[in-house]
C-alpha cells in the first residue's frame, strides 16, 4: 500500500491511475504514466471500497493495534501506581465537616505525588495528620484483566498479518509440535504466496523495460522451515524406480544434464 502522505495516485477522467505524485515536504513530482512504461511499480493488496490504494494488513488490524497500545499504557499505568489503587483518603474535620480548602487538598496531592507515588516510593509509610483517615481500595478481578486483553489484541493482530497466533509465544497457545506445523504453514500460507506475489509483480514491471521477459521466483530449496518437506520429496522422488534420473532431475527443479559432462 502506498504512503499517502508521500506517494498519491493521480486518477483521470475515467478514473484509471494516469499519474503519481511523490512528496517529499515542500517538494513534489509528478511520475506520468506513459503507453508502454510504467515508472512506479505498484502493488497493492484488495479493497473493496478503494481500487487506487487498496488495503494494507496493518489497517485492517488498526482497532487491535490500539486496543493492544492501550492496554500497555493500562499496565504501565499500574505498575507506576505499584500495581493497586492508592486508595482514598478521607477527611473528617473537628466539626463533622467532609471538605478541604483549596490550599490544603493542592497541598496534600502534590506530598502524595512527591513522596507515595511511583515504583520507587513503593510501601513508603504514610504520615498523616489530624482529620486524615487512610481506606485501601482494590481493583475487580475484570479490571486487572488488561494483559488477557492484550493477548487478544496480538492474536487479532496476528490474524490480519496471516501469521498463526501460536508462533507469538503467548502462553499455554504453543507447543514444540504445533509450532513446528505452524512455522511451516507461515510460510506456506503467508510467505510464499506474498513473496510470489510480489515477485510476480515485479518481474512484469521489468519486462517492460528490457527485451524479453523476467522470471522472478523464491528459491524453496533456501527456506529452512521447509527442510522437512524438502526431504520427503526428494525421499519420494529418489525411490521411485519407474523414473529415469532425467525425469527425476525435472521434478526436483534440477537443470537437466549435459551429454559428456
Amino acid at each position: 500500500m502506498l504512503r499517502s502522505d508521500r506517494m498519491r495516485v493521480v486518477p483521470g477522467a475515467d478514473g484509471w491511475p494516469v499519474a503519481y505524485d511523490y512528496t517529499v515536504g515542500s517538494a513534489s513530482h509528478r511520475f506520468h504514466l506513459r503507453d508502454g512504461i510504467v515508472p512506479i511499480c505498484h502493488i497493492r493488496s484488495f479493497h473493496p471500497l478503494d481500487d487506487h490504494y487498496g488495503l494494507s494488513p496493518f489497517e485492517a488490524a488498526r482497532r487491535a493495534v490500539e486496543v493492544h497500545n492501550a492496554a500497555s499504557n493500562w499496565s504501565r499505568a499500574l505498575l507506576d501506581n505499584a500495581a493497586r489503587p492508592s486508595g482514598a483518603i478521607v477527611y473528617k474535620g473537628p466539626d463533622g465537616q467532609g471538605s478541604l480548602s483549596a490550599e490544603q487538598f493542592e497541598r496534600l496531592q502534590a506530598e502524595m505525588e512527591a513522596h507515595h507515588q511511583g515504583a520507587r516510593n513503593a510501601g513508603r509509610p504514610m504520615l498523616l495528620e489530624g482529620g486524615l483517615d487512610w481506606k485501601p481500595m482494590g481493583f475487580s478481578p475484570s479490571d486487572m484483566e488488561f494483559q488477557k486483553t492484550k493477548e487478544a489484541a496480538a492474536r487479532e493482530i496476528a490474524i490480519a498479518f496471516g501469521i498463526p497466533p501460536m508462533l507469538l509465544g503467548i502462553p499455554g497457545d504453543a507447543t514444540y509440535a504445533n509450532y513446528q506445523e505452524a512455522n511451516r504453514a507461515f510460510y506456506r500460507l503467508t510467505v510464499l504466496p506474498l513473496a510470489q506475489r510480489v515477485s510476480a509483480a515485479v518481474a512484469h514491471w521489468l519486462s517492460g523495460f528490457i527485451p524479453g521477459e523476467v522470471i522472478l521466483k523464491p528459491d524453496l530449496d533456501q527456506v529452512p522451515a521447509l527442510a522437512v518437506e524438502r526431504e520427503q520429496q526428494w525421499r519420494r522422488v529418489g525411490e521411485a524406480g519407474f523414473l529415469t534420473d532425467a525425469e527425476k532431475r525435472v521434478l526436483l527443479g534440477l537443470p537437466a544434464l549435459v551429454e559428456g559432462a
